[in-house]
């Protein structure tokens, strides 16, 4: 009788130590949930990539790349200035990273359904157009 007593009282154990483990790991899983949200607010340059069961297949790419004066803004321009240009397949998502004085940084994010033409330059090879929503 102690034999089945003792194998119940492990097994009952066990149980107990699993449904603790649970409610750990379901709280671990709201808990990254919650930083990843507020990474999403967050520098996309530092902001680490979302945790997923399976490797990406496309991973971020990332490009220093100038903003061609004629196209952007000349009053807040000025002169050309270097970007940082992000482009996750996946997730779908292209941001445009300035780093400004003091080490600030400014950022644009626009999702795949904003952009409506890549179009590339037929002579100049490195150049890019891009044609957003509005």
């Amino acid at each position: 009788q102690t034999a089945g007593q003792t194998g119940e009282q492990e097994l009952e154990s066990l149980v107990l130590k699993l449904s603790v483990l649970k409610d750990f790991l379901s709280s671990i899983e709201k808990k990254a949930l919650k930083a990843l949200q507020e990474m999403s607010s967050a520098t996309p340059a530092t902001a680490p990539q979302p945790l997923s069961r399976k490797a990406k297949s496309i991973p971020v790419q990332t490009f220093e790349v100038k903003l061609d004066i004629t196209l952007g803004d000349l009053t807040k321009i000025g002169k050309s200035q270097k970007y940082t240009l992000s482009v996750d397949v996946e997730g779908g998502k292209l941001v445009v990273l300035k780093k400004q004085k003091d080490s600030q940084e400014d950022w644009n994010t626009f999702t795949h359904d904003k952009i409506r033409q890549l179009i590339k330059s037929q002579r100049v090879q490195n150049k890019l157009g891009i044609v957003f929503e509005k």
